[in-house]
């Protein structure tokens, strides 16, 4: 991004933490996005005021989705993103949230929000007060927990198949389940004590 667009987001973040200071904890210029911390008590009220400010005017909601830190105490940023297309601005809105704590809903603000919401609750099991129809979006009815946490196991906890005996899809227990997901970015044999078939030859090539 140029030095004037830079500025000009630096500019827009200055004039809203004059006009809401109660709403913007801290704001940061990211990756040509103007990035605003807002406490979640505040959110509903920075969200419309952006939408009808006359210098602001972010009246597109793009996306809302949530980024899981289980170590935190507040365990889950809400990630708002909005687009001015009056100003040609865009801008990411976070509020951190404790994992029993509920969020307010938006759609009163922006209707569409009821959608993210509802794969927001899906996937993270945050709970969105004031939102209309607050169900499951795309895991099963009696579907157990909340996939996108990182604490969810990655084989899930039930498996499904057709029992040929009964003619019916059935549920049932999975019995090798992961506690926790950590990832370290490496190869899976990097540190491997043995060498798989066929892997000899790159030793020997080397030698």
């Amino acid at each position: 991004m140029s030095a004037d667009e830079y500025t000009e987001l630096e500019e827009l973040a200055e004039l809203i933490a004059t006009k809401r200071p109660d709403c913007v904890a801290s704001a940061e210029v990211v990756r040509g996005e103007l990035t605003l911390v807002c406490p979640p008590a505040c959110l509903v009220t920075l969200i419309e005021f952006l939408k009808i400010d006359r210098n602001c005017q972010f009246s597109t909601l793009v996306d809302i989705t949530a980024v899981d830190y289980p170590s935190r105490e507040k365990r889950f940023d809400v990630v708002y993103h909005l687009l001015s297309m009056y100003q040609n601005h865009r801008i990411r809105i976070k509020t951190a949230l404790r994992e029993d704590e509920p969020m307010a809903s938006i759609t009163s603000v922006h209707p569409s929000a009821g959608w993210f919401e509802r794969e927001i609750f899906d996937m993270f099991g945050i709970i969105f007060t004031g939102h209309a129809d607050l169900r499951r979006l795309l895991t099963d009815y009696g579907f157990r927990g909340h996939p996108l946490r990182k604490d969810f196991p990655t084989t899930g906890y039930t498996e499904l198949r057709f029992d040929e005996a009964e003619k019916r899809v059935v549920y049932e227990p999975v019995n090798l389940t992961q506690d926790y997901r950590q990832f370290d970015f490496l190869s899976p044999w990097e540190g491997a004590e043995y060498v798989l078939p066929g892997d000899e030859k790159n030793g020997g090539a080397e030698g």
